[in-house]
């Protein structure tokens, strides 16, 4: 009888490998991809050409197509909330839930597994690496508090734990599994190399933007100026774009850097209220806050400054809020020294 696993693919080397173990083991694995609004790969890298040279995918996605499985994605934006503004475990350095989101997604894993007759779950945590969440003692609580229990197999340190269920039945045979543990990459790179993997992604500090400092800082700010901590899928997509100036408490700029954000942010205008020089090449800017004219025209005389006339006396700037008739502004854009690094968020 061929058994059946479920392998959480993050897109990055760990999850590679470990599902390349059990697959060479004869277990037939499927991939399960959890879209939670925070990631890093997606719409970002399509954006900038800053990451031009980079190739534009969906990480996850490539990594089944190069292990030949399939791989099923979930949106669970809504049921995540919980995790980001509850967690039971508290957050890491910065806004990241880790150790409460693992946990949440091995429970929905078990769910699926469950659900589609699978045998066992497979992820590539490693004892040590990450702080929060792969530590020793941390790993049984993922175990027990998802519900997964000893059919959550981690096949890169399973030498470094008590056998699971897929080892005592002989599912897997544990001698062919590892024992790698701490922060050192090098197993896993000769690994990649040993089973013929030669490329993959390797995303600084993870793949959520909850781990990134100034992400996390945009969120505080957001809920700090929305009055409540909560969070729609536009508005954490937001945080990921642009320069973010709050030159006072009344309103926030989310201003283009290239032609790609720009045009993103185009398509908010029945939400925001969008200013964009005439006269002269320059960003596109979201304006969120009350639209008076006092405001307006300092947020004009910023986004005059990001452009090409910001060495010039008078810039004209587009004004265009939602359902109404657009109207111009002459302004002086500011001078460098006039933003203080205290308006950027």
């Amino acid at each position: 009888m061929i058994r059946k696993a479920i392998s959480l693919i993050s897109g990055g080397l760990d999850s590679m490998l470990a599902t390349q173990a059990i697959l060479a083991q004869g277990v037939h694995v499927e991939g399960l991809n959890f879209f939670t609004g925070f990631c890093v790969e997606g719409h970002t890298h399509a954006l900038r050409k800053k990451a031009q040279k980079k190739q534009k995918r969906n990480n996850a996605l490539w990594v089944a197509e190069q292990l030949g499985i399939k791989l099923h994605i979930i949106d669970i934006v809504e049921e995540y909330k919980n995790v980001v503004l509850n967690p039971q475990y508290g957050y890491g350095a910065h806004l990241n839930p880790c150790l409460d989101c693992k946990i949440f997604m091995v429970r929905k894993a078990k769910e699926w597994m469950q659900v589609h007759q699978f045998d066992f779950i497979i992820t590539g945590e490693v004892i040590g690496q990450r702080p929060k969440s792969q530590r020793k003692d941390t790993l049984p609580i993922v175990a027990r508090d998802s519900g997964a229990e000893d059919r959550l197999l981690r096949p890169l340190c399973a030498k470094n734990l008590d056998s699971t269920l897929p080892e005592r039945e002989g599912w897997v045979d544990r001698n062919q599994l590892f024992n790698f543990s701490g922060r050192n990459r090098k197993p896993q790179i000769q690994l990649a190399e040993d089973y013929g993997i030669s490329e993959y992604a390797q995303p600084a500090g993870g793949c959520c933007f909850l781990t990134n400092e100034h992400y996390s800082a945009k969120l505080k700010d957001l809920w700090q100026h929305h009055g409540k901590r909560d969070y729609e899928l536009d508005d954490i997509l937001l945080l990921k774009v642009g320069r973010h100036l709050r030159p006072n408490q009344r309103f926030k700029l989310i201003i283009g850097r290239e032609e790609g954000e720009n045009n993103y942010l185009e398509g908010y205008g029945h939400q925001f209220t969008q200013l964009k020089a005439l006269s002269h090449n320059g960003p596109l800017a979201l304006f969120d806050g009350e639209n008076s004219a006092e405001d307006l025209a300092l947020a004009a005389r910023i986004v005059a400054r990001f452009g090409d006339g910001q060495l010039t006396n008078k810039v004209m700037v587009q004004i265009k809020m939602p359902h109404q008739e657009e109207r111009c502004l002459e302004v002086n854009p500011l001078k460098s020294q006039d933003i203080p690094e205290t308006w950027y968020i």
